[in-house]
């Protein structure tokens, strides 16, 4: 079976990726560009606190790895949900614990993870976040 994934056009959304493993952050550049959407990368968790408090981008979506350098995930998902209360977080990690699973959800995430992430995973959760919006506008236009 093979997916599909041309129909996914998010020309028009901007995704944060906080990821310091530069392999996994070109492969999710490369899944989310595939979609026509804009990217924004941060190697650290201060630089994307840094850039979300003195910068009013609109981001769309953030994905967010557990286990980054200067501000861990959880805490960047807990800053961010301060200033931007209803934008996606999704926590893309290798911790398997209940305890960082439970932590995530309670900063704010709305997905939770475990890596390794199949490309029809992220296309899956790029369109449950960020398409709906685009359902709902196009039954007007028809």
């Amino acid at each position: 079976m093979s997916l599909n994934f041309s129909i996914l056009d998010l020309k028009d959304k901007l995704i944060a990726i906080v990821e310091d493993d530069v392999p996994s952050t070109r492969y999710y550049e490369t899944l989310i560009q595939s979609s026509g959407a804009q990217v924004l990368k941060f190697r650290t968790g201060r630089d994307f606190i840094d850039y979300i408090k003195t910068n009013n981008t609109k981001i769309d979506l953030v994905i967010m790895d557990f286990l980054i350098p200067l501000i861990n995930g959880i805490d960047c998902t807990r800053m961010f949900r301060k200033e931007r209360k209803n934008v996606p977080v999704l926590m893309i990690t290798a911790y398997s614990s209940e305890q960082s699973k439970s932590e995530a959800y309670i900063a704010g995430c709305s997905e939770y993870i475990l890596k390794p992430v199949y490309p029809e995973n992220i296309y899956a959760l790029l369109e449950k976040y960020l398409k709906q919006e685009v359902h709902s506008s196009a039954m007007y236009h028809s």
